[in-house]
C-alpha cells in the first residue's frame, strides 16, 4: 500500500512539471477603413513625440511575438529610421490622479507606460519589414499638430493628406509579456516610426469592428493620441478632436495566450487522493 501512496505522490508531483501548452493568440482591428489618419512619432531627431494608441483585449497571460500596423508615409524622398512600439495600460493604472486639462481620461491610456513593455528597433528589441500597399493614398482628414488642452482640443482636425501606404509588420526579438489586467484584460498598442524626410500617420480603422477584424469580447475604446505638451493626457481623436465620431487604428498583434497552469490543482488531486486512500486503510 505505501507503494501506492507512493505512486500518486510521483504521479502528481510528474503532472506539476508539465508546462501548460500554449495557444495562438491573433488580434485584429481588420482593414484601414481611410477617414482618417494619425501622428505618432517617437523623439528621435529633434521630432516631437507624438502617440497614437488603439486597444486590444487578451484572454489571459499572453505573449506577444509580432504585430502590424498599417498608415502613410509622407513626403517626396522619405527615408524610415527608427521604429518604436509600446503597450499601455488603461488609465487609472500607472497613472496619477486626472489633472482636468483634458474633457476626459476615462477608457484611456494611462500616463506612463506599461513596465518592460517598449521595444525599438535601435536597441535590436524588434525587427521590422514594410509592404507598400500603395504608392500614393489620399485620406479626407488628419491630426497632426492640433492637439491642445480643453477648451481648445475640437480643432476638428489638421486637414487632407496624402502619401504611401505601408504596412510595417514588426517582429518582437524581445517578446513582450502581458499578465491579466483588470477589469477586462485590455492593453493599448501604440507604434511609432521616425520618418526623415516626412512623417507616419496610423490609419483609422471602423469602429465597431468589421470583418476580416477580430469580434471585440469587452469595450471597444476609442483610438487616442498626445504629444509632448499634452503628455500625461490624451485625447480621443474622434469625440475630443474631429467630434462626432469614433475611430479604431489599423493593427494587428500575435502571440501565444498560455492557459493559466494546472499544477497547483494537480498536486491538490494528487494530495486529496493519498488522504482518501489513508482513511480507507484506518
Amino acid at each position: 500500500m505505501r507503494v501506492l501512496r507512493l505512486g500518486l505522490l510521483a504521479s502528481a508531483v510528474t503532472l506539476m512539471a508539465v508546462p501548460a501548452t500554449p495557444a495562438p493568440y491573433f488580434f485584429s482591428t481588420g482593414n484601414p477603413d481611410n477617414r482618417i489618419a494619425t501622428l505618432s512619432q517617437p523623439d528621435v531627431g529633434g521630432a516631437t513625440e507624438t502617440e497614437t494608441g488603439d486597444d486590444f483585449p487578451i484572454l489571459g497571460p499572453t505573449r506577444i511575438t509580432s504585430a502590424t500596423f498599417t498608415g502613410i508615409i509622407t513626403g517626396a524622398l522619405p527615408v524610415i529610421g527608427a521604429v518604436v512600439t509600446e503597450i499601455y495600460r488603461v488609465f487609472p493604472k500607472d497613472s496619477g490622479p486626472a489633472s482636468g486639462t483634458v474633457p476626459s481620461r476615462a477608457n484611456s491610456p494611462s500616463d506612463v507606460a506599461f513596465d518592460s513593455s517598449t521595444r525599438s528597433s535601435q536597441a535590436s528589441e524588434l525587427s521590422f519589414t514594410t509592404d507598400v500597399l500603395s504608392g500614393s493614398l489620399a485620406i479626407p482628414n488628419s491630426v497632426s499638430t492640433g492637439i491642445h488642452p480643453s477648451p481648445n482640443n475640437l480643432t476638428l482636425g489638421d486637414g487632407a493628406v496624402s502619401g504611401q501606404e505601408v504596412r510595417f509588420n514588426v517582429s518582437f526579438t524581445v517578446p513582450i509579456d502581458l499578465p491579466p489586467n483588470s477589469p477586462d484584460n485590455a492593453y493599448f498598442f501604440v507604434p511609432q516610426v521616425q520618418v526623415t524626410g516626412g512623417e507616419f500617420l496610423w490609419l483609422s480603422a471602423a469602429r465597431p469592428i468589421q470583418s476580416p477584424g477580430t469580434p471585440f469580447g469587452g469595450t471597444d475604446r476609442h483610438s487616442w493620441i498626445r504629444n509632448a505638451d499634452l503628455d500625461p493626457d490624451w485625447l480621443r481623436i474622434g469625440a475630443d478632436i474631429v467630434g462626432g465620431t469614433t475611430f479604431n487604428a489599423a493593427f494587428s498583434v500575435t502571440g501565444e495566450s498560455v492557459p493559466e497552469p494546472a499544477s497547483a490543482l494537480a498536486l491538490i488531486s494528487g494530495l486529496a487522493g493519498l488522504g482518501l486512500f489513508r482513511r480507507k486503510r484506518g
